[in-house]
Protein backbone atom coordinates (compact mmCIF):
# COMPACT_ATOMS: atom_id res chain seq x y z
CA UNK A 1 0.00 0.00 0.00
CA UNK A 2 2.76 2.48 0.96
CA UNK A 3 4.59 1.69 -2.26
CA UNK A 4 1.44 2.49 -4.27
CA UNK A 5 1.08 5.83 -2.47
CA UNK A 6 4.73 6.66 -3.17
CA UNK A 7 4.28 5.76 -6.84
CA UNK A 8 1.21 7.97 -7.02
CA UNK A 9 3.08 10.88 -5.45
CA UNK A 10 6.04 10.47 -7.81
CA UNK A 11 3.78 10.70 -10.85
CA UNK A 12 1.99 13.82 -9.58
CA UNK A 13 2.79 17.06 -11.32
CA UNK A 14 5.25 19.36 -9.59
CA UNK A 15 4.57 23.02 -8.85
CA UNK A 16 6.85 25.98 -9.45
CA UNK A 17 7.58 26.15 -5.71
CA UNK A 18 8.71 22.49 -5.78
CA UNK A 19 11.06 23.25 -8.66
CA UNK A 20 12.43 26.26 -6.78
CA UNK A 21 13.06 24.17 -3.64
CA UNK A 22 15.03 21.63 -5.67
CA UNK A 23 16.99 24.43 -7.34
CA UNK A 24 17.81 25.83 -3.89
CA UNK A 25 19.02 22.40 -2.74
CA UNK A 26 21.18 22.15 -5.85
CA UNK A 27 22.62 25.60 -5.13
CA UNK A 28 23.51 24.47 -1.61
CA UNK A 29 25.20 21.36 -3.05
CA UNK A 30 27.17 23.61 -5.41
CA UNK A 31 28.21 25.86 -2.52
CA UNK A 32 29.32 22.81 -0.51
CA UNK A 33 31.42 21.60 -3.45
CA UNK A 34 29.33 18.51 -4.11
CA UNK A 35 28.51 19.59 -7.68
CA UNK A 36 30.64 21.22 -10.34
CA UNK A 37 29.31 24.34 -12.00
CA UNK A 38 28.54 22.33 -15.15
CA UNK A 39 26.58 19.69 -13.17
CA UNK A 40 24.74 22.43 -11.32
CA UNK A 41 23.73 24.20 -14.54
CA UNK A 42 22.59 20.94 -16.09
CA UNK A 43 20.54 19.89 -13.05
CA UNK A 44 18.94 23.30 -12.55
CA UNK A 45 17.85 23.27 -16.16
CA UNK A 46 16.33 19.83 -15.67
CA UNK A 47 14.69 20.96 -12.41
CA UNK A 48 12.94 23.89 -14.06
CA UNK A 49 11.89 21.62 -16.92
CA UNK A 50 10.60 18.83 -14.65
CA UNK A 51 6.93 18.01 -14.80
CA UNK A 52 6.60 15.39 -12.02
CA UNK A 53 7.98 14.88 -8.54
CA UNK A 54 9.86 11.83 -9.76
CA UNK A 55 11.82 13.95 -12.22
CA UNK A 56 12.69 16.34 -9.40
CA UNK A 57 13.64 13.59 -6.97
CA UNK A 58 15.98 12.00 -9.50
CA UNK A 59 18.07 15.19 -9.46
CA UNK A 60 18.72 14.82 -5.73
CA UNK A 61 19.20 11.06 -5.30
CA UNK A 62 23.02 11.20 -5.13
CA UNK A 63 23.13 14.22 -2.81
CA UNK A 64 22.96 14.09 1.00
CA UNK A 65 20.89 16.53 3.00
CA UNK A 66 22.37 20.04 2.95
CA UNK A 67 25.06 20.65 5.56
CA UNK A 68 25.81 16.95 6.15
CA UNK A 69 29.44 15.91 5.96
CA UNK A 70 30.71 12.70 4.38
CA UNK A 71 31.65 11.31 7.79
CA UNK A 72 28.11 11.93 9.05
CA UNK A 73 26.68 10.15 6.01
CA UNK A 74 29.00 7.18 6.59
CA UNK A 75 28.12 7.08 10.29
CA UNK A 76 24.40 7.06 9.45
CA UNK A 77 24.91 4.25 6.93
CA UNK A 78 26.82 2.21 9.54
CA UNK A 79 24.01 2.76 12.08
CA UNK A 80 21.41 1.63 9.56
CA UNK A 81 23.50 -1.43 8.67
CA UNK A 82 23.81 -2.48 12.33
CA UNK A 83 20.13 -1.94 13.08
CA UNK A 84 18.12 -5.15 13.27
CA UNK A 85 15.08 -5.55 11.03
CA UNK A 86 11.77 -4.65 12.67
CA UNK A 87 10.63 -8.29 12.78
CA UNK A 88 13.72 -9.21 14.80
CA UNK A 89 13.16 -6.31 17.20
CA UNK A 90 9.58 -7.48 17.72
CA UNK A 91 10.77 -11.02 18.47
CA UNK A 92 13.36 -9.75 20.95
CA UNK A 93 10.71 -7.62 22.66
CA UNK A 94 8.34 -10.59 22.98
CA UNK A 95 11.13 -12.79 24.34
CA UNK A 96 12.19 -10.14 26.87
CA UNK A 97 8.59 -9.64 28.06
CA UNK A 98 8.01 -13.38 28.49
CA UNK A 99 11.34 -13.78 30.31
CA UNK A 100 10.50 -10.91 32.65
CA UNK A 101 7.08 -12.41 33.41
CA UNK A 102 8.66 -15.79 34.14
CA UNK A 103 11.24 -14.23 36.45
CA UNK A 104 8.62 -12.22 38.35
CA UNK A 105 6.34 -15.26 38.78
CA UNK A 106 9.31 -17.36 39.87
CA UNK A 107 10.38 -14.72 42.42
CA UNK A 108 6.83 -14.47 43.81
CA UNK A 109 6.51 -18.25 44.12
CA UNK A 110 9.98 -18.54 45.68
CA UNK A 111 9.16 -15.86 48.26
CA UNK A 112 5.80 -17.42 49.16
CA UNK A 113 7.07 -20.91 49.91
CA UNK A 114 9.87 -22.44 51.95
CA UNK A 115 10.38 -25.44 49.64
CA UNK A 116 13.02 -25.60 46.96
CA UNK A 117 11.51 -24.68 43.62
CA UNK A 118 12.70 -25.84 40.23
CA UNK A 119 14.20 -22.83 38.43
CA UNK A 120 12.01 -23.03 35.34
CA UNK A 121 12.91 -19.53 34.02
CA UNK A 122 16.26 -20.99 32.99
CA UNK A 123 14.40 -22.59 30.06
CA UNK A 124 13.90 -19.11 28.60
CA UNK A 125 17.57 -19.29 27.64
CA UNK A 126 16.72 -21.85 24.94
CA UNK A 127 14.57 -19.56 22.78
CA UNK A 128 16.87 -16.65 23.70
CA UNK A 129 19.89 -18.54 22.37
CA UNK A 130 18.02 -19.50 19.19
CA UNK A 131 16.92 -15.89 18.70
CA UNK A 132 20.50 -14.69 19.21
CA UNK A 133 21.75 -17.17 16.61
CA UNK A 134 19.11 -16.04 14.10
CA UNK A 135 19.95 -12.37 14.79
CA UNK A 136 23.63 -12.99 14.13
CA UNK A 137 22.75 -14.92 10.97
CA UNK A 138 20.54 -12.10 9.72
CA UNK A 139 23.28 -9.54 10.31
CA UNK A 140 25.88 -11.72 8.52
CA UNK A 141 23.58 -12.17 5.52
CA UNK A 142 22.81 -8.43 5.39
CA UNK A 143 26.53 -7.65 5.56
CA UNK A 144 27.29 -10.05 2.71
CA UNK A 145 24.50 -8.54 0.57
CA UNK A 146 25.96 -5.05 0.99
CA UNK A 147 29.30 -6.15 -0.48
Amino acid sequence: MAKDVRADIETMRAADTDRQKVADQLKTALDEGRLTLHEYDERVGLAYGAKTYQELLMLLTDLPRPGVSASEVQAEQRRKARRLPTAMLVLWTIWAALTLINLVVYALVAMSTDADIYPWPVWMLVPGTALAAVSVGVQVIRHQQRR
